[in-house]
């Protein structure tokens, strides 16, 4: 019988993001009682990464100006250069 926890977190949600700037740092936080930094890409204009939430990753922090595609539109965040 397969966990259905272990399930949900394989099918979880992906983002796409992609950078106009170069420098733009996408950062993965985990879920728990305390959420911690446990992963960070940084990535240069034009670069693209597809990131999923899975059972460690339960927010994705970006910072610098990017693209981002989910399931529910796409976001332009700001650049930090201002």
């Amino acid at each position: 019988m397969m966990n259905e926890n272990l399930y949900e977190y394989k099918n979880g949600d992906y983002i796409v993001v992609k950078a106009l700037e170069n420098g733009v740092n996408v950062i993965g936080l985990t879920r728990g009682k305390d959420t911690k930094l446990h992963h960070t890409e940084k990535l240069d204009s034009g670069e693209v990464l597809l990131a999923q939430f899975t059972e460690v990753t339960s927010a994705i922090k970006v910072r610098g100006k990017a693209e981002i595609y989910t399931k529910f539109g796409v976001v332009i965040s700001e650049s930090q250069n201002k």
